[in-house]
């Protein structure tokens, strides 16, 4: 018979419901983006209804492996044993940072090199960069709420 201190119990991190309310936290984020920014490349004037699905399908799949992604490193880096409840800033500034650098990197090789999507002209570009204003922020906003939701100590208590 196993005795658990229940004060231990308590104190344990809770890293692995963190990492399922993200997951679920940005699939939401993600796929509501997807629906609200696809208008805005021609995809939206030139493809037909299953194209749209498929293209908000699968970008938010991508959305899903990049946060992750971007998510797992940043706690590798940053992280320690005891996250969420040390080290969460470092952690989400190193996600945030790294999901929104491979989204430049990401926007510039599809519509640039491979010319596989493209903006229409009502898509907002930030100048320096050449990148749609629309998934840049996507990246700053989801991933920052779906974290912050997730790690909530009083929204998420046992």
């Amino acid at each position: 018979m196993t005795v658990t201190n229940s004060a231990s119990v308590a104190a344990t991190p809770d890293w692995l419901g963190v990492l399922r309310r993200y997951f679920l936290f940005s699939l939401i984020g993600h796929l509501l983006w997807e629906v609200a920014h696809i208008p805005l490349y021609t995809i939206w004037t030139e493809g037909s209804a299953g194209e749209i699905v498929f293209a908000i399908v699968h970008c938010t799949g991508g959305d899903l492996m990049i946060a992750f992604s971007t998510l797992l490193l940043a706690l590798f880096l940053f992280g320690r044993s005891e996250w969420p409840g040390q080290r969460s800033v470092p952690v989400l500034l190193a996600a945030v940072v790294m999901g929104v650098g491979y989204t430049i990197f990401s926007e510039w090789l599809n519509i640039v090199v491979r010319e596989a999507w493209a903006y229409r002209d009502i898509m907002p570009v930030i100048p320096v960069i050449d990148a749609g204003l629309t998934p840049f922020l996507q990246w700053l906003v989801v991933p920052t709420a779906a974290y912050m939701g997730a790690t909530s100590r009083r929204a998420w208590r046992r």
